[in-house]
C-alpha cells in the first residue's frame, strides 16, 4: 500500500512527492498507525463542491474533503484537495509558503481521528498541524 498523488481537472501542484510521502508516513507512524492506501486527489473548486453536495449534503466551497476507510491499525482514505481554494486561502491568510502542506496533513490528521467540529477541536487540530509541518 502507498501514499499516491493524482490530479483531476487541474494540474498537479508542484511539490517533491518523495519527500512528502516520507513525511506523511512518518506522521502516521508517530501516531502508532501504519500507512495503507492513501490517495490525494488535487482538483478544482467546482469538482470538490460537487463532492460536497453529493456525499455530505453541504452546498459550499471547501479546501479539503477526506473519506476515511481506515481500520484500527492502518490508515486508508481518499483526500480531495481544491488547489484553487488552497491558493485563495493562502493569499487571504498570508500562508502561501506552506498552506498546501497544512491542508495535506490536515487530511491525514482526520484519518488519525482528529476532528475540527468546534473551537476546542480546531485549536487541537491547528497545534497538530503545526507540529507536523515542523517535521517536513
Amino acid at each position: 500500500m502507498a501514499v499516491q498523488f493524482f490530479s483531476e481537472q487541474t494540474d498537479m501542484p508542484d511539490f517533491d512527492k518523495k519527500t512528502h510521502k516520507l513525511w506523511i508516513e512518518k506522521v502516521i507512524a508517530l501516531h502508532g498507525k501504519k500507512s495503507g492506501s492513501i490517495n490525494y486527489i488535487f482538483t478544482t473548486d467546482s469538482f470538490l463542491l460537487d463532492i460536497n453536495k453529493t456525499y455530505l449534503q453541504h452546498d459550499y466551497f471547501t479546501d479539503i474533503i477526506t473519506f476515511n476507510f481506515s481500520d484500527a491499525r492502518t490508515l486508508h482514505g481518499d483526500i480531495y484537495i481544491s488547489t484553487e481554494r488552497v491558493r485563495e486561502n493562502a493569499a487571504a491568510l498570508g500562508t502561501s509558503a506552506n498552506e498546501l502542506q497544512r491542508v495535506m496533513i490536515h487530511g491525514i490528521l482526520h484519518l488519525l481521528g482528529f476532528d475540527d467540529n468546534n473551537d476546542e477541536n480546531k485549536a487541537t487540530m491547528r497545534k497538530a498541524e503545526d507540529e507536523c509541518l515542523g517535521m517536513l
